[in-house]
């Protein structure tokens, strides 16, 4: 069967390259940011090829760009990259990969390629789907990524552009298809509410890593006690 066919008949390389399309172009974004933060073409070029993990690269551009120290950028990065751990479990388990593959694929495992895996049931499309969606995007997003940077100095600052809105956009596009019940939006709002309440207070960079941490003791402490309750009943 040709790639093409393969490509035609497997649900999972559909979601890939869907996904990769629709989540790659946020590197324009992070691109022109990264220059405007202060960084370099080939440095924010780098942070792409080898962070590679969108939300924790806009998190340590947006604390540099906010005058945040460089410990408490990579502390605000570091956290929020955490999460591609309990992810590589998952990846792990599901797919096996072993040699070079496992080096790839522990470096591709980010929230949309493990959300492409995690929607199929059959192994072989659940290998299809996170290579396709990991590749796709690992390519689209350091292409636009060289773009956005080569753009950003082309443009000068690029917030008069309101390209400054897009990483709160990048965010809200991730977090988005996550809030399907009571109880994410209830973290969500509780954690934005913190964070609004911190900002004023505290240095840049760290009322993120409160909210995190508020969302972290959500789910150490209340959710523990649900099904107790439910077993009780």
């Amino acid at each position: 069967m040709s790639l093409l066919a393969l490509a035609r008949r497997s649900p999972a390389i559909r979601a890939g390259v869907s996904i990769a399309v629709a989540t790659g172009v946020y590197g324009v974004s992070f691109g022109a940011l990264g220059v405007a933060a202060g960084l370099d073409i080939a440095q924010t070029c780098a942070l792409s090829l080898l962070m590679f993990t969108g939300g924790s690269q806009f998190a340590l551009i947006g604390v540099l760009a906010g005058g945040g120290s460089p410990a408490s950028a990579l502390a605000a990065g570091t956290l929020l990259g955490v999460r591609n751990g309990v992810y590589a479990m998952q990846v792990n388990a599901a797919l096996r990969p072993t040699g070079w593959r496992r080096f790839a694929a522990a470096h591709l495992t980010i929230d949309e390629s493990t959300a492409t895996m995690l929607a199929q049931t059959d192994p072989a499309e659940q290998r299809r789907g996170f290579w396709t969606a990991g590749l796709g995007i690992y390519l689209l997003w350091n292409t636009s990524t060289l773009i956005g940077a080569v753009a950003g100095d082309a443009l000068g600052d690029p917030r008069m552009w309101g390209l400054d809105g897009a990483a709160v956009a990048a965010f809200l596009g991730l977090l988005w298809p996550r809030l399907s019940g009571g109880e994410p939006w209830a973290i969500a709002v509780l954690c934005g509410l913190v964070t609004a309440l911190a900002i004023p207070l505290l240095p840049s960079g760290v009322p993120i890593l409160v909210a995190a941490a508020v969302a972290a003791l959500f789910a150490v402490v209340v959710r523990p006690r649900r099904p107790r309750e439910a077993a009780a009943r």
